[in-house]
């Protein structure tokens, strides 16, 4: 089969298209599937594996590519987590450890949703990463609750611009940053209730203006650093802070005693090393809460531009330049 690989840490251009033995079907008892993919999407923590930053976990392909989208052409379909009653011939978007940047990929069954209605390759593969990570730390994480406020750090960005759909069709009031004002338009076209433009309006201000000084419920946070302490800042009493990158430095300090006296959480995750268990649960959540909307054409992902697959070095420049908002494709 073809694939995607990276020959050695670097800049864009290490990715190089090879070929790689064909992996096995899976066998009964295994709970994985064979997918031809069919379309891949791009995502920040390849980046960051290219660039030597991201170790792939032990047993896991070096291949890069955390989501595909496909035709299931093999695998343990007999297996207890097949709770969507897939079938061999059945098109499948699927979240991954890694592998996606290849003609064929192994995924665990329970981690594999059936496309929504209507959907194209291309629209399917945007869909796993992004959803099933807002979703574990959105909603299970920081708990964000009917009636409650959510700022997302980076709304333009594809996890940002899904908090921003996921969270407004469930009915939040939603406030974003991003860095331009062009960017900060493109959020609000897709739903956001307040746009700030970081480079140039102080966060905490405009929060507080927005929320008439009573702060937010929920932050999503993809930067960390000196943000910390200035989201503690614009957080409501009893408000959470989700961490879930690290692209303004992974140390911070802070005013504890707000924490203590305004009973504020500060927390964070990583997805790709969880268990299957535990995304099977991630996978019907969305399958339960989110997949009826998208069915009914209530959602729809936003995809900036589809490259093709021997193009990805071209695909990781568009992710560093930051000039997007939505997602990056590949396309077999």
């Amino acid at each position: 089969m073809r694939v995607i690989e990276i020959r050695e840490h670097g800049a864009p251009e290490v990715l190089v298209s090879s070929t790689r033995p064909d992996p096995a079907v899976p066998t009964a008892g295994s709970g994985e599937v064979l997918i031809r993919v069919l379309a891949a999407g791009i995502n920040r923590p390849d980046v960051l594996q290219r660039k030597g930053h991201y170790p792939v976990p032990a047993g896991v392909s070096d291949i890069p590519g955390l989501e595909v989208a496909g035709e299931i052409i093999g695998g343990d379909l007999a297996h207890a987590d097949n709770t969507f009653g897939l079938k061999l011939g059945d098109k499948v978007c699927a979240l991954v450890q890694g592998g996606g940047y290849a003609d064929l990929c192994l995924a665990p069954i329970a981690q594999c949703l059936p496309y929504p209605t209507g959907f194209s390759d291309q629209e399917a593969a945007s869909l796993p990463e992004t959803f099933f990570t807002v979703w574990s730390n959105v909603f299970m994480r920081g708990e964000l609750a009917k009636g409650e406020t959510l700022l997302v750090q980076g709304g333009s960005s594809g996890i940002g611009v899904t908090a921003i759909l996921i969270a407004k069709a469930l009915g939040h009031r939603v406030l974003v940053t991003a860095g331009s004002d062009e960017k900060c338009a493109a959020c609000m076209k897709l739903g956001a209730d307040v746009a700030i433009n970081y480079k140039t309006q102080d966060f905490v201000e405009e929060v507080k203006k927005a929320t008439d000084g009573k702060g937010v419920n929920v932050i999503l946070d993809m930067v960390t650093g000196a943000y910390v302490q200035r989201e503690i800042d614009c957080l409501a009493d009893d408000g959470r802070i989700v961490i879930i990158a690290i692209q303004g430095g992974s140390k911070a300090e802070v005013n504890t005693g707000q924490i203590l006296r305004r009973r504020l959480t500060i927390t964070g995750s990583t997805l790709r090393p969880r268990p299957v268990a535990f995304k099977k649960k991630i996978a019907q959540a969305l399958h339960t809460q989110i997949w009826p909307l998208l069915n009914a054409g209530q959602l729809k992902p936003v995809i900036y531009k589809i490259f093709s697959m021997n193009d990805a070095a071209d695909a990781h420049r568009l992710m560093e330049s930051s000039e997007h908002v939505g997602k990056i494709i590949l396309t077999a």
